[in-house]
This record gives structure tokens, C-alpha cells and sequence, in this order.
């Protein structure tokens, strides 16, 4: 491909609306250009990476035996209705009707079409197991759309379902896709790590997330080092210390003139974060309450967790206002379990806590040497943030903690949607018996942009060879000098019957604009053609180390067919 044929939209400066270096890097390098918020058009060079991407996806899935579809984005409400998720889905479903009143909505995911196909198309036990997936655009509606392609409202994704005829089926259709998805982020190149992930709104029972590491990542995880237990933050458990019991002092009230918060308190009381806990109060619009929320004084409330436990949807949950907690007979920054009105969600930690503090649920004022059971009661469940310190669930040894970038999710959803769906098929005795499914996504667009987060520089992107939108770049210094030309025409002509993905820029542009360009886009290598050019000696520039020398065009040529020999 020759420059000047190209649409090279490069910009000197970041776009205000980008915050992170790869969703700088996208809008600059001229791969992607932003519509509106959360909405983005691939530009040439960006479809290439993206069709790349893709590709791997593709063969890896093709070797694990899934069957290729592709599904209409547009889907109705009676397949949501019947699945239960029409109304608990939340607010980013994009629901709209047509001119017949009839009621859709654009697909964030796929569970029920894909069952609603499955059911339609087989019947007996001898098609199982069976695995479909599909690339296909998504649609959900974010709140806050953000960082790029990271948190947009139309995305590129892969999502697979697997059917099977039992559970023992699910668990080798689910080891594969772990397998799979293994080979494809090892391929594309990411540095990432495997983690234990909530169900969310999916559903299900078993999931793992895919993490592409990262500083800027969204999600957080927690790893041991020494038995390899790893889990998104919002899964994660640790082990509790045992601590004995103290013996149960009386409850006493005391007065807090104007100390609201968990630091205010132990300065004042002159205690440790540990020796109190803080309260809560949650509204669950989901299903129609207010609910109270204990966690260690020191430690964060893991709404997912607090979900779960109420068989809600984060999309339905907030923390109350001033006036509903005063509804209550309370106040903010002294709300407390003894004597609530409402239901008391106790974290497990705090139930083996003896004589700490907790707010009176009178203004200014706390109680001190408050005990559950004996003060207070309510329902024990695991709510609290798990964070680096905490003791390992699996070997006892201290988590770690990190940053990461989910790229892909898989799911076990077992009979969920087969069941309410009556997607069945019919075994050895006649009977109807549910599908056993799997679900597997990647979030391709944001796989691309993590793939930037990680191979970036100051000058720009520097992708691995396998998913770069060209190979190699010829860059003649003047392309109107009768020998660069020449040799820049001889190179670009011999790479290309080579099937080399190659550029030769033949713009009238000043050198340095032409590096900057390249550099920016992050083509993997640069042949410079220059005053030595009548010698038949270029200078060969590797963009991931910024290496330069001058060599012959023929070891420059060698060079770039060695490296894209195994690709």
C-alpha cells in the first residue's frame, strides 16, 4: 500500500475526551475516531488490527470445535420475558419499540437467543455437545461511558454457548474454553492473568475472568503467589484469623459531638480502626427497601457481594440519603444494628467481633462494647472487600493485589436459561431433560486497546508483529531523488511479492513528520532510504526497542520475512 493512497488521520495533539495513554494513542495513531460519548468508528488502519484480532480469535475457536454464526442484534422482549431478565437486567438494556408497538431490545449478550436457537434445532442427545459463537457489535447503555473502547456503549465482542447433556459435559466444554482462551491472549500477546469472577448479571454458577494487567484497569484482583489463587475483587475471599473471644463487657452509650466518621471516631475514642464497625444503610430498589450493612470499621463494603446476598442488581442498588436513613430513626455518620427498623446484613468478620463501637443511631452519639448476639442479630454472609494483606483462602499466606483489564469472561450457566426457556433435549428413556450450558465472551475492541495499554512508549504504539495494521514501512528521505526511489520501489515490490504486509510512503512530507507519523502508528519495522541509497544501504529501525543501523536492502528485506515466517 502506498501512502499517498492511504487515509493517514494522525493528530498532533490528545482530544480532550481522552484520559488514559491507550485511548489517547487510538484517537492520535488514527485508528479509531470517537462519534458520539461511548461510540466509536474504526478508521483503515484500525479495522486492520481489528480484523487480526479477530482472526486468532477465529482459528483458536475453530480448533476447539465451535461452529461459527452470526445473530441479529435485535431482540425481542418475549425471549427477556421469559428468561426473567427483561426487568432485572437494569437500565443499561437499550429497550425501544417499533412502530407496532412491539417491544425490543438491542443486545448486550446473547444468553437468549442463542437458547432460543439451540431448542428450535436440537432435539436429541446426538448433536451434544455442541458449542456456537459469534463476533458481533453489542449495545449497552453505560452510565458514564469512559477511557475509549475500554467502557463504551456499542462494543465488539466473541461470544460462545456451549450445550451439553450433563454437568460432567459442561465441565470439559468449560476446560476448553479455559484452554482456548489461554491461547488466544498468550497469541495476541498480553500479559494477563486468570482470576475466580463474580456470575453478575449472567447468571450462573462458576466463572473466570481473563485480566490483561494493567495500572489503569478497572478491576481489581487479588493473587497468591504461592498456590496461584487469584480473584477479581468482587469474588475474592480470605481467610479469617482466629481471635478469641473477649469477655462481654456492658453496653455503653457515649456521646461523639460531630464525629461522623470511622477516623473521627478512633482519634477521639482513642481506639483502633479494627475495634469498630461501621454501618450502612443500602437502598435495594430491585426490591423495594432499605437495608442496613455492617463491615469492620477499617474494611470496604463488596456491593457484588451485597448483591448476591440479596438477590438484587447493582444497577438497582445505592446508598440511601440523608432522609431515608433518618425514616429510620437515624442519622448519617451514627447509624448502627442495635434496635434497627430494617433488615441487618452482618459481615462474618464482624460477627466474630467482640465489645466494638458502633453508631447509637442517635445523633452524636456511639455505643461501645456492643457484641452480636447479644446486642444485635442479623444475616451473616461474606460482604467486605477483600484487599492485599489478607490471608490467602486456599494456603493461609498474604494476597497480593493488582490492577487488570477484563478482556474475556467464562461462565457456567448450567440449566438457567435451558430451564426457564424449556431448551431440552430428549435421553436414552424418552424424557425431556435440560441443556447443560456454557457461556464464553471476549470483548474484542477492548482487547485491542488493552493490547496499546501494554505496548505503548512516548512516541507512540509499538504492536506485536502479529496484530500490527502493517508489517513494515519504506520510508524514502525524498522520494523525488531518483535512487531512494528507485531502491524504496525495488524493496516495497520484493516484500510484496512476499506477501509482506508492507507501506511504502511516498508523500511529499518532510522526514521527521513521516518518522512521527510511523512511530505514532506503531508499524513493527522502518526501512529508511537515504543518502546511501546509490550503495544499496538502508537504515533498519525496530520500532519495540527504537534500534536503528544501516544495513544492504537485502538483510533488511531477510530481516522482516525471519520475523513474520511463523505468524
Amino acid at each position: 500500500m502506498k501512502a499517498s493512497k492511504m487515509l493517514i488521520s494522525t493528530l498532533k495533539e490528545a482530544p480532550q475526551e481522552a484520559k488514559i495513554d491507550s485511548h489517547i494513542l487510538l484517537l492520535r495513531a488514527g485508528l479509531v475516531k470517537n462519534q458520539v460519548a461511548g461510540v466509536y468508528q474504526f478508521l483503515p488502519l484500525g479495522v486492520r488490527v481489528l480484523q487480526k484480532v479477530e482472526n486468532i480469535i477465529k482459528e483458536e475457536m475453530d480448533r476447539a470445535g465451535s461452529l461459527e454464526i452470526l445473530c441479529s442484534a435485535l431482540q425481542p422482549k418475549e425471549l427477556w420475558t421469559e428468561s426473567g431478565r427483561w426487568n432485572k437486567y437494569g437500565p443499561e438494556l437499550m429497550r425501544f419499540k417499533d412502530r407496532h408497538e412491539r417491544e425490543f431490545c438491542l443486545g448486550p449478550t446473547h444468553e437468549e437467543i442463542f437458547t432460543d436457537l439451540v431448542r428450535n434445532l436440537v432435539k436429541s442427545s446426538k448433536s451434544l455437545p455442541l458449542n456456537l459463537y459469534q463476533i458481533q457489535t453489542k449495545y449497552r447503555d453505560e452510565l458514564r461511558p469512559r477511557f475509549g473502547l475500554m467502557r463504551s456503549r456499542e462494543f465488539i465482542m466473541k461470544d460462545a454457548y456451549s450445550f451439553d447433556k450433563d454437568e460432567a459435559g459442561l465441565d470439559q466444554s468449560y476446560q476448553l474454553m479455559y484452554d482456548t482462551y489461554t491461547k488466544i491472549f498468550t497469541r495476541l500477546g498480553l500479559h494477563f492473568q486468570t482470576v475466580l469472577a463474580d456470575t453478575g448479571n449472567i447468571g450462573g454458577n462458576g466463572s473466570h475472568q481473563f485480566m490483561a494487567l494493567s495500572d489503569i484497569g478497572e478491576s481489581e484482583i487479588v493473587y497468591c503467589d504461592d498456590c496461584k489463587y487469584a480473584a477479581d475483587v468482587e469474588k475474592a475471599t480470605d481467610q479469617l484469623i482466629a481471635t478469641p473471644k473477649e469477655k462481654e463487657l456492658p453496653l455503653e452509650k457515649v456521646e461523639t459531638p460531630h464525629k461522623r466518621t470511622i477516623e473521627e471516631i478512633t482519634q477521639f475514642l482513642g481506639v483502633d480502626s479494627k475495634k469498630t464497625a461501621k454501618t450502612l444503610i443500602y437502598h435495594d430498589y430491585m426490591n423495594q427497601k432499605l437495608v442496613a450493612v455492617m463491615v469492620r470499621g477499617d474494611r470496604e463494603v463488596n456491593e457484588i457481594k451485597l448483591v448476591n446476598a440479596l438477590n438484587s442488581n447493582e444497577n438497582y442498588l445505592e446508598l440511601a440519603t440523608d432522609e431515608e436513613i433518618r425514616s429510620i430513626g437515624s442519622y448519617h455518620g451514627f447509624v448502627g444494628p442495635v434496635g434497627s427498623k430494617v433488615d441487618v446484613y452482618v459481615d462474618v468478620e464482624v460477627a466474630q467481633m467482640s465489645n466494638f463501637i458502633v453508631g447509637a443511631n442517635e445523633l452524636n452519639y456511639h455505643l461501645k462494647n456492643v457484641n452480636y448476639g447479644r446486642d444485635f442479630t442479623g444475616i451473616v454472609t461474606d460482604l467486605k472487600k477483600v484487599q492485599a494483606g489478607d490471608l490467602c483462602p486456599v494456603c493461609g499466606r498474604p494476597l497480593k493485589q493488582e490492577r487488570g483489564i477484563e478482556v474475556g469472561q467464562i461462565f457456567k450457566l448450567q440449566t438457567k436459561y435451558s430451564s426457564a426457556m424449556n431448551c431440552v433435549y430428549t435421553n436414552e428413556e424418552g424424557k425431556n431433560v435440560p441443556m447443560v450450558m456454557g457461556c464464553y465472551g471476549i470483548g474484542v475492541s477492548r482487547t485491542i486497546q488493552s493490547i496499546v495499554e501494554q505496548y505503548h512508549d512516548d512516541a507512540g504504539i509499538c504492536w506485536p508483529i502479529l496484530v500490527a495494521p502493517y508489517h513494515v514501512v519504506i520510508v524514502p528521505i525524498h522520494y523525488a531523488d531518483e535512487d531512494q526511489r528507485n531502491l524504496a520501489d525495488q524493496i516495497y515490490e520484493t516484500l510484496n511479492a512476499q506477501s509482506v504486509e508492507v507501506i511504502l510512503d511516498d508523500r511529499d512530507a518532510k522526514p521527521g513528520f513521516k518518522f512521527k507519523d510511523w512511530e505514532l502508528i506503531g508499524i513493527p519495522f522502518m526501512i529508511v532510504c537515504g543518502k546511501r541509497s546509490a550503495e544499496n544501504i538502508v537504515e533498519f529501525k525496530v520500532r519495540s526497542t527504537l534500534e536503528k543501523k544501516e544495513i544492504t536492502s537485502d538483510i533488511a528485506i531477510q530481516t522482516v520475512l525471519d520475523a513474520i515466517k511463523n505468524l
